[in-house]
């Protein structure tokens, strides 16, 4: 996209998938593989025809990586296979699907921290008399001076903490461990290069680059004591799209997950070294001119999930210099926008890039995929399927 210049026949509001830029970085994020399996994490993505996309553009994506076990009967359904999902889940109606449908010859990896969760599995897995996958997930999170850097997620935190679950999972026969998953989100989903935040931005960076190291050394760790007693593990997933660099040099390493650097939405313009070109935006037409140089357009208020702030707001990039309100911001139902210099009438578009990929589908039926600014495809979202897991 480099205008607010849009096929008529488009109706507003419009999510838009700028096809050349997002087949570029589809190429980039496959060349940075280094051998590895690409696996393609679907909460980035929602959309089922655009995940089949990525899969057909390279060999190196196998493979996808969701986040609820009912949205992993759902891409089944869809004819996709190889489905670790990325959460532990409870949802017994959906986990028997799972269950009866792995005893029928499908590949759907559910993830553990706990011995509730394999309990909870071992149980089902008797009841429909099917069988589980399991991968466990091991926390890569990192403490420097009593600092957590990272996210809460497993409990686990070493190699005998592992060890004990994957015995537990060992003894039981309709259980089957698969590997093990560790997401370094300090690296891979926290940006060191915020506007006018260049002290912090200093602190993170030197923070990355010791976790990259005790990263690699814990998974090294608990890879060998597992394979030491016996565990095959022929999946050791890590990283995303911010740690794809890091992630693949670690020899143990058999995947990566990537999601969000395909659309390349706007949190991913803070991170030192990002390649990849904004590929995913959404259009709203302008409907009132309130007062000079603010135009106010119907609905846009897509603000992301995470720690409240200006980052996790969208922004307006077409035209050039949009900028949205101190005090009102971007709204459900209506999103005002100033201009210094812009001669813009009711009707008009003016394009946006969200903060976080994957989390504005929810918000429309459809994605137009655009080649300059020509209509080329349009491709369901995940509500445009009727369906909703989160």
């Amino acid at each position: 996209m480099h205008s607010n210049k849009i096929p008529e026949e488009i109706s507003l509001p419009a999510l838009l998938l700028d096809l050349p830029a997002f087949e570029e970085n589809c190429r980039q994020i496959a060349s940075y593989g280094n051998g590895k399996k690409i696996r393609i994490a679907t909460k980035s993505i929602r959309s089922v025809e655009v995940i089949k996309r990525i899969l057909d553009s390279s060999s190196v994506f196998q493979g996808v990586m969701c986040y609820s076990p009912e949205e992993a009967v759902f891409l089944v359904e869809k004819g996709l296979d190889d489905i670790l999902i990325a959460y532990p889940c409870w949802d017994k109606k959906a986990l028997s699907d799972i269950s009866i449908l792995n005893s029928k010859g499908k590949n759907i990896i559910c993830m553990v921290d706990a011995a509730e969760h394999v309990d909870h599995l071992n149980h089902i897995a008797k009841e429909t008399k099917g069988s589980f996958y399991l991968c466990i997930d091991v926390d890569m999170s990192t403490t420097f001076f009593n600092l957590h850097f990272g996210v809460r997620r497993s409990p686990l935190k070493d190699s005998i903490a592992v060890l004990e679950l994957a015995r537990k999972i060992k003894q039981l026969q309709n259980l089957e461990l698969i590997g093990i998953m560790g997401y370094e989100a300090q690296i891979a989903g926290v940006g060191d290069k915020v506007p006018s935040q260049r002290l912090k931005n200093s602190v993170i960076e030197f923070l990355k680059k010791k976790s990259i190291k005790e990263v690699e050394e814990r998974r090294n760790k608990v890879v060998h004591a597992l394979r030491q007693e016996g565990f095959s593990l022929p999946l050791v997933n890590g990283g995303g799209t911010g740690s794809l660099d890091s992630t693949t040099k670690e020899d143990v390493v058999t995947e990566v997950a990537v999601g969000s650097g395909f659309y390349s939405p706007k949190l991913f313009d803070y991170y030192n070294g990002f390649l990849y070109k904004p590929a995913l935006f959404y259009a709203l037409p302008i409907v009132r001119k309130p007062a000079p140089n603010i135009y106010t357009c119907h609905g846009g208020g897509y603000v992301s999930s995470g720690p409240p702030g200006k980052d996790k707001e969208p922004q307006p990039v077409y035209p050039v210099g949009g900028k949205l309100l101190d005090l009102e911001g971007a709204g459900e139902v209506q999103t005002p926008v100033h201009y210094e210099n812009a001669t813009l009438e009711i009707g008009d578009a003016i394009i946006f890039r969200a903060a976080k990929a994957g989390e504005v589908c929810e918000r429309f039926q459809e994605i137009v995929c655009l080649s300059d600014q020509q209509i080329v495809g349009r491709h369901k979202t995940y509500r445009g399927e009727g369906v909703c897991f989160i």
